[in-house]
């Protein structure tokens, strides 16, 4: 693991605490196969056009979201689309897939946690690429029952729809621990 940051001396403690080298974003693309968008949603395709030729054919998962803030509370910076569409587009040599949208941090690396089972999006176009995110997220604790593929890229605007259903969801809860479960009706 690498991590990427526009100010790398200024992540020393982080590095430190994951025991991972933090390097220029420049660098930890070029040495990574797959990489995570985790960069403000506001930001994160300007700033993924940086890097866009280390970028090339490799895997980005995106997890961000775009907020702006509102008279009555957040609104989705890119409401017609999907952010996820908006990097694809951007960066069409590099296979996006959208995934772990719909959870906090805590519940990304520990569903195990939660008090029963949850349920965890993936949108893209390259097969290949939601195989390896499949893979990675079984790794994190995610079992193949739990993951629903939900096609392309454009169903990314369901995943980054609902953050706005998470944050009414978390406030009512007090917690933003907490996942969805997606569940059939017997005759499906």
């Amino acid at each position: 693991m690498v991590l990427g940051s526009r100010d790398p001396a200024a992540k020393a403690v982080l590095a430190s605490e994951l025991g991972a080298p933090v390097v220029t974003v420049a660098d930890a693309a070029a040495q990574a196969d797959v990489i995570v968008n985790v960069t403000p949603g506001t930001e994160s395709v300007a700033l993924l056009r940086t890097v866009s030729a280390e970028l090339r054919g490799k895997v980005l998962l995106d997890i961000a979201v775009g907020f702006t803030e509102e008279p009555h509370g957040v609104a989705l910076s890119h409401p017609t689309v999907s952010l996820g569409e908006e990097i694809q587009e951007a960066l069409p040599d590099t296979r996006v897939v959208k995934t772990l949208s719909t959870v906090d941090a805590i519940v990304m690396t520990g569903p195990a946690d939660l008090t029963g089972p949850s349920t965890v999006f993936l949108s893209g176009n390259d097969a290949e690429a939601k195989k390896t995110t499949a893979a990675l997220l079984t790794d994190l604790g995610w079992p193949e029952s739990a993951q629903l593929d939900l096609g392309p890229i454009e169903t990314a605007r369901g995943q980054e729809h609902f953050a706005l259903l998470f944050m009414g969801i978390a406030g009512a809860l007090g917690s933003y621990d907490f996942g969805i479960q997606v569940v059939p009706h017997r005759g499906n």
